[in-house]
């Protein structure tokens, strides 16, 4: 039986045929995981489908069976980053959390998921720049990250923990912008020496200076 289309990403960049046996999935995986070794090396523009073909140890005609060409494998390498290149955010509330903690928290997980997939991250960036469908990709991922955290503040505030007159989608816009860039500048490769302590510290230190928040941010250990 041959393989059939998989889903579309909400970028409309096919990901390839889905896989119908084990074999084919662990196959199509093995081309998913050269794709990301090849593309991080070399970038998407010089890659060659030549050199995801030899970093996993298979004919062109295998590449052939799973993808059309470099765009839909690109798509299926994001597509399996995709929970951590989402980044955690902030996530709701409950009453009994203290909600400068939770910021920190989930400022730490923001930065050490950036960092792991830094490459991925600015390879994103730089196609999107090329391809449309790349970059409705990536405007989709910040829409959903902004709009996580613009609910977490509407419940800060809510709660009577956060300046009442912010706009919260507008606050969400500034404040998640504002940790992006901190992480795109400190990991632009996934190997720089930054100091995450001082980003968590930094970031969630602003983030609740700029929701008037009272309690301050944990200092890191």
């Amino acid at each position: 039986m041959s393989p059939t289309p998989t889903p579309a990403l909400a970028s409309d960049v096919p990901m390839g045929a889905r896989p119908l046996s084990a074999r084919g999935e662990r196959t199509r995986a093995k081309l998913i995981a050269a794709a990301r070794v090849v593309f991080e090396r070399d970038g998407y523009i010089d890659s060659r489908l030549t050199d995801i073909t030899d970093e996993a140890k298979m004919s062109i005609g295998t590449f052939y069976t799973w993808f059309d060409g470099k765009e839909e494998v690109l798509a299926a390498v994001l597509h399996e980053a995709k929970d951590e290149m989402l980044h955690p955010g902030t996530a709701r509330m409950a009453p009994k959390d203290d909600p400068a903690g939770i910021i920190s928290e989930s400022n730490r997980a923001y930065f050490e998921a950036y960092k792991r997939n830094a490459k991925l991250n600015h390879l994103l960036t730089q196609v999107a720049l090329v391809d449309g469908r790349f970059a409705a990709l990536r405007r989709a991922r910040t829409e959903a990250f902004v709009d996580r955290n613009a609910r977490a503040i509407a419940d800060l505030q809510r709660r009577g923990l956060a300046d009442p007159e912010l706009d919260p989608q507008l606050a969400s816009m500034g404040l998640s912008g504002m940790v992006s860039r901190m992480a795109s500048e400190s990991f632009r490769t996934g190997s720089e020496d930054a100091d995450i302590d001082t980003l968590v510290r930094t970031a969630t230190a602003l983030w609740t200076n700029a929701l008037g928040m009272t309690s301050q941010p944990p200092r890191a250990p």
